[in-house]
């Protein structure tokens, strides 16, 4: 059993308002470099909805991930073979249209122009060719327009629903979105670091963490298709790949990540995880109904003590093992099963969790009571002629007759399996009723024993799990280890010093060639 440390997150769906704080704390620290600017290491999509870059998840479109193959895996559009086919044109890549084209304004006509009768404009340019342009999207174009037909009617995740159930999505009183954060998954089982020619990405030993080798990197791009998130992208100005570093320099000093610690809604959690290295071949080729099953089984219980001594005699260390028995996501991937993988079918094993939103009922607009009584009575008012009635008398409604069907939000989270999905988010509903009884109640005590006994829970499991959902302190959401620098293989100092000149913590400039 080879165990070792791992740096993982978890995203609570049903606490983010939207808000993009995340992106714009990202953006300003890491990206907002000559050749980066179309670059969102953080973005948050809305779904449904075709995301960033458009159309991010149609791996036929992509081909990224792997797929099962005579037991094991391969990659699906990178490799040897097919690497060195498409190495001087790889047609599965994204263009700067599938992202956007980024652009400023021509601030300095505001106030530069001659006097004249018409008020003068900022015209937009683009900050790739300078030539002024159309806008025609941007990272978060479709924000908000979970029922488009440009956008959310596109959402590969719809694929294997019914057209009834696609219709009854989109029907105007029925409508429902919510967002999904995103950054880099520092996967266990990374598709991006398998398909580099040249070497160039790796994951270091001491925390996961997934990073590219400036020096190294000689521009193949075969990280971008391989990635099935397309969350490596491409400098045009320096010729190398980049991605997020999951802020490490922030990390080994003890800082939570810049998006995780300006979150608004408080949504992220990040701790450590041990896991077995042996076996992520064995998760990664599993069947489709097997995947996340065999990727919890891989994450490993830090308390049990034969655990613990494997850990120290692979090298894992003390501050670490006791940093991961305190990890927020253990509890809420392993211990309560709350948490799952994005898209578990790519078969690259994130290490970034989600917490499925509750959503909310089904309701068409019908006639109220009243409304009947007034239907002869021309002076009354239509809002006091007509209803929104729900499709539920249950104050917390079942979750079948919520709005989005649980074989989308099961394409997304669970590999296609609704009952794992429907599972997980009975147990966040399961809270809620708990907490309604502590606090209001007027629930009955009984039928919610009975649900938590269903769900194999307890009264005491729900408090915590409310507790660390919406009273957590900053300590309790972010249990980051100590880095060891005298330990670690490459730390590199003083980051910040050389961000204006030289990118995101390099001590030389970049450079195209070798």
């Amino acid at each position: 059993m080879d165990i070792r440390s791992q740096i993982a997150m978890v995203f609570h769906l049903d606490k983010c308002i939207g808000c993009h704080t995340c992106s714009i704390a990202c953006k300003n620290l890491w990206t907002d470099r000559k050749g980066a600017e179309y670059m969102w290491w953080n973005n948050v999509e809305t779904k449904p909805g075709t995301g960033y870059p458009t159309k991010w998840e149609d791996q036929d479109i992509y081909k990224g991930g792997w797929e099962k193959q005579n037991g094991s895996v391969r990659l699906k559009g990178a490799g040897k073979a097919k690497g060195l086919m498409n190495i001087f044109h790889n047609p599965n890549l994204p263009v700067i249209d599938d992202y956007y084209e980024p652009w400023t304004y021509k601030y300095n006509d505001l106030i530069e122009s001659p006097e004249g009768d018409d008020q003068p404009t900022a015209r937009p340019v683009s900050l790739i060719t300078g030539e002024p342009i159309d806008i025609k999207a941007g990272p978060n174009w479709d924000d908000d327009l979970g029922g488009t037909p440009d956008y959310a009617r596109k959402d590969p995740n719809l694929e294997n629903l019914t057209e009834a159930e696609q219709e009854a999505m989109f029907q105007l009183d029925q409508m429902a979105m919510f967002y999904l954060p995103r950054i880099c998954n520092h996967c266990l089982n990374p598709a991006c670091v398998a398909s580099c020619p040249s070497g160039a990405i790796y994951k270091r030993g001491e925390d996961g963490i997934v990073l590219i080798d400036q020096d190294r990197c000689r521009a193949w791009r075969m990280c971008v298709t391989a990635c099935p998130y397309k969350k490596t992208y491409f400098n045009w100005h320096t010729g190398k790949s980049e991605k997020c570093v999951l802020c490490y320099p922030r990390l080994e000093a003890g800082e939570a990540p810049a998006c995780m610690h300006s979150c608004v809604g408080r949504i992220r959690y990040l701790g450590v995880m041990l896991y077995d290295a042996d076996r992520i071949e064995w998760a990664a080729s599993a069947d489709e109904d097997k995947l996340v099953e065999r990727h919890m089984d891989i994450l490993l219980d830090p308390h049990d003590p034969k655990i613990i001594e494997l850990a120290k005699e692979n090298g894992v260390h003390h501050s670490t093992i006791k940093a991961a028995q305190k990890s927020p996501v253990y509890k809420f991937v392993k211990e309560w099963g709350i948490a799952l993988p994005l898209h578990p079918e790519y078969r690259t094993l994130p290490s970034l969790f989600y917490v499925p939103p509750l959503l909310p009922v089904m309701g068409v607009l019908g006639e109220s009571d009243a409304g009947q009584r007034d239907k002869m009575n021309p002076k009354a008012k239509q809002w006091e002629r007509e209803l929104y009635n729900t499709t539920t008398t249950e104050l917390f409604q079942q979750i079948d007759e919520a709005r989005f069907p649980m074989q989308y939000m099961a394409n997304l989270f669970s590999a296609g399996d609704t009952e794992l999905v429907k599972k997980t988010i009975l147990k966040e509903m399961v809270v809620r009723l708990h907490r309604r009884d502590v606090t209001v109640g007027d629930m009955d005590k009984e039928k919610v024993d009975n649900m938590l006994a269903e769900l194999d829970m307890t009264r005491d499991e729900a408090e915590a799990i409310y507790q660390l959902t919406s009273l957590p302190s900053f300590d309790q959401r972010f249990v980051i280890p100590p880095a060891h620098r005298e330990e670690a293989d490459e730390l590199l100092e003083n980051t910040a010093d050389k961000k204006g000149n030289a990118g995101f913590g390099f001590k030389a400039q970049p450079a195209r060639g070798l």
